[in-house]
C-alpha cells in the first residue's frame, strides 16, 4: 500500500504488505508524540492524521490541538470524526485552507513530510523549528474553533436553514427572520450560531459569503 503526497502523516491500519519506509514513519511519528510532555499542534489537510499515537497523549493530559481546512465542516464523514476528537478533549480549529504540513510537538521539534513519500523528516535544529513553530501558533488564534456540538446530519442543510439563509441575506433582523419562520427570536439566534459553527465563519456576513460559495443560497433560490 502506497501514500500520496496528501497524507504525510496517515497512521491507518495498513492491510497486506506492509514496507519498512511506511514501518519507519508510523515509529517516528508514534516514537515523537508519545515523548511529548505540554503541547501538540498538528497543521494538516487530514481530518485525522495520527489517530494511533493521539489517544496516548491524550490520555497523559497533554493538550493536543488541529488545524484543518475548512470544507471539512460541511462534508458528512469528516464533520462526525471532527466531533468525536472534540469531544474526546482535541481542541480543533478550521480555516479556509492550510498552508503547510506540519506536527510541531512542545515547540521544540517540528515534523514534516519528507522527500519520500513513505517517510517524514523530524526536525530539531531550533532555528528551523522556531520559524514553523511561530507560523503555526500564528494560525491559531485567527482560525475558527470547532466545537462538535452539532450532531452529525446537521451538516446537510435543513429547509428550515436555507429559509433563514435566505432572510438574513435580505437584511431581516433577528426579529423579523423569527416571525417570518413563526420561532422565537432565541431559535433564531440559535440557528444563526449553528450555521456560523459548521461554515467555520467569524460574523454573519462570512456566513453568508461562505454559504454563497458552497451553492447553498443558489439552491434556496431556485426551490
Amino acid at each position: 500500500m502506497t501514500s500520496s503526497p496528501q497524507e504525510p502523516f496517515r497512521l491507518a491500519a495498513v492491510h497486506g504488505s506492509v514496507s519498512g519506509a511506511l514501518l519507519s514513519r508510523h515509529a517516528k511519528v508514534a516514537g515523537t508524540l508519545v515523548a511529548a510532555q505540554r503541547d501538540v499542534l498538528v497543521v494538516s489537510s487530514l481530518v485525522d492524521p495520527v489517530p494511533a499515537a493521539r489517544q496516548a497523549v491524550l490520555g497523559r493530559g497533554i493538550r493536543f490541538r488541529m488545524l484543518v481546512p475548512d470544507h471539512v465542516r460541511t462534508t458528512a464523514g469528516p464533520a462526525r470524526r471532527l466531533g468525536r476528537l472534540a469531544r474526546q478533549g482535541v481542541l480543533i480549529r478550521t480555516m479556509p485552507d492550510v498552508p503547510l504540513e506540519a506536527l510541531v510537538v512542545d515547540g521544540t521539534l517540528a515534523i514534516l513530510p519528507g522527500e519520500d513519500t513513505h517517510d517524514v523528516a523530524v526536525l530539531r535544529l531550533p532555528s528551523v523549528v522556531a520559524a514553523i513553530t511561530e507560523l503555526a501558533e500564528r494560525l491559531w488564534p485567527i482560525a475558527v474553533p470547532f466545537t462538535g456540538s452539532d450532531p452529525p446530519e446537521a451538516v446537510e442543510l435543513s429547509d428550515r436553514d436555507r429559509e433563514l439563509l435566505a432572510l438574513l441575506c435580505e437584511g431581516r433582523t433577528d426579529e423579523s427572520a423569527a416571525a417570518a419562520l413563526g420561532v422565537s427570536v432565541r431559535t433564531v439566534r440559535r440557528m444563526v450560531s449553528s450555521l456560523m459553527n459548521r461554515l467555520g465563519a467569524r460574523s454573519r456576513f462570512q456566513a453568508g459569503v461562505k454559504a454563497a460559495d458552497r451553492g447553498w443560497l443558489a439552491e434556496e433560490a431556485h426551490r
